[in-house]
């Protein structure tokens, strides 16, 4: 950050350190002066400089750890959004096992006392078995008794002779009709008599598992009492999730309003990091030497050298401007993470090391240097960085950054600008928690006017 210094009050002329410049002065003298003027204001522009330098890493910092924040804000809001649609449908089953028991219970219900009445109804069927038979009883009683008088009106009607022939008739037909009746009562009574036996025997079997019957039905009336408490329950419960719902939905609208929150104070961070991003380049193409000058003039050298030798294919027919702005990025398949390639990778591999591995020798800080095309695509990485990939994504992701995209906001930023150099920085993610604090220096890249991408090179602070 920058500090602020106190001023301090010293005597003019010699004892201040400056040589006089009054009237006995000479030009000399006064030459002098502005040169040792001239040296102040230099040291105080670099001293800005390096105050901006600190600037931009203490803003790199603050933008990173937004960055973290807002990622995990937004990861606490999706799982509460889950967890929300997960009450719910715990909500939703409760109420289905509500509604499933309540008819489960009706169903016992219904059950318990179809069985009594079916015990009901054996006792009443019972009975009225045996007043049919006894009402058969009586019919064959009074079917005898019709024979029998039938029977005596026949003799008489043959005493009568020729006027009783009539009769005598009547009687036969009155005796054929008892004696059917007759027997269709003998047949009832059979029939019943056979119906009385099964009965007698089902009863025997009923009396024999009374007590199975008895226990039957106190199953039943458990049952019954079951299916009542899992409805209870079931409601208790469908009012707890809800009870519940309520709290996590309210829970993940202040976490969505945080996320809201957070994301804008990292709009504002990454809006502070561009200004001291400003400052620095500022302050370099004021004309003051800084640490990043030398690097400066290196890499927007060498992004020259690549426009060169991109333009020198071109001329030779080894490729045609359309293959070498090609956006149709090809996934490589069975990449973690994933690769691609285009038609103007193989050359790209062929032509960026010369200038790419040269360039990490600029600078013990160096970390890296590689060329990516408008939308972040790296196509050639340095040797040490372009292994090939295994069964560890975690590892291919340190080792295997060749033909990948880096679209976020540094790698857009460096393969879309058109000014004469960009200086960018970053926290770069080293794994395990641990960061490191980059600048990230990048040139443009034209081929015949036309802007392919940029040159970046990673440095540490």
């Amino acid at each position: 950050m920058f500090t602020t210094r106190r001023r301090v009050q010293t005597p003019r002329g010699e004892a201040a350190g400056v040589p006089s410049t009054g009237p006995g002065a000479s030009a000399s003298t006064g030459a002098t002066r502005q040169a040792f003027v001239a040296g102040r204001s230099g040291d105080v522009f670099e001293g800005i400089a390096r105050q901006a330098s600190g600037l931009g890493r203490e803003a790199a910092e603050v933008n990173g750890v937004l960055e973290e924040i807002a990622a995990g804000a937004a990861t606490q809001a999706q799982t509460l959004d889950g967890a929300m649609q997960t009450i719910a449908t715990m909500v939703d089953s409760n109420r289905r096992i509500g509604d499933a028991s309540r008819a489960g219970q009706q169903c016992l219900v219904e059950a318990h006392a179809a069985v009594a009445k079916v015990v009901a109804g054996f006792g009443e069927t019972t009975d009225t078995l045996s007043q049919v038979t006894s009402s058969a009883r009586e019919i064959t009683q009074i079917a005898l008794q019709t024979r029998l008088v039938a029977f005596n009106a026949s003799v008489e009607a043959k005493r009568a002779g020729e006027a009783g022939r009539g009769f005598s008739v009547v009687a036969e037909a009155v005796k054929d009709l008892a004696a059917r009746v007759e027997d269709a009562s003998r047949q009832i009574m059979q029939t019943v008599s056979m119906l009385d036996a099964r009965l007698a025997e089902l009863s025997r079997e009923i009396d024999d598992d009374a007590k199975g019957e008895g226990t039957f039905r106190a199953a039943l009336a458990r049952s019954e009492a079951q299916a009542g408490e899992v409805v209870q329950a079931a409601v208790r419960n469908v009012r707890c999730c809800e009870e519940v719902l309520e709290s996590v939905r309210q829970l993940a609208a202040d976490s969505h309003a945080s996320a809201d929150a957070i994301a804008g104070t990292r709009r504002k961070a990454e809006k502070f990091l561009e200004l001291s991003e400003s400052l620095i380049e500022l302050t370099v193409e004021s004309g003051i030497q800084t640490g990043d000058t030398p690097l400066i003039e290196k890499v927007i050298d060498a992004a020259t050298q690549v426009s060169r030798l991109f333009e020198e294919a071109l001329d030779s027919g080894a490729i045609t401007m359309a293959d070498l702005f090609d956006e149709n990025y090809v996934p490589v398949p069975g990449t973690n993470p994933q690769q691609y390639t285009t038609r103007f990778t193989a050359l790209a591999d062929r032509l960026l090391p010369q200038v790419q591995e040269p360039m990490l020798k600029c600078s013990s800080k160096a970390t890296l240097c590689a060329a990516v095309d408008r939308n972040g695509y790296l196509p050639t990485h340095n040797a040490r960085y372009s292994r090939p990939q295994g069964p560890d994504p975690i590892w291919n992701a340190a080792h295997c950054r060749n033909r990948r995209m880096f679209n976020d906001r540094t790698g857009l930023a460096a393969g879309r600008s058109r000014r004469r150099f960009l200086l960018q920085t970053y926290r770069r993610d080293m794994g395990g928690g641990q960061f490191v604090y980059m600048k990230d220096l990048s040139a443009p890249i034209l081929v015949r006017g036309r802007h392919w991408g940029g040159l970046r090179l990673a440095y540490q602070f």
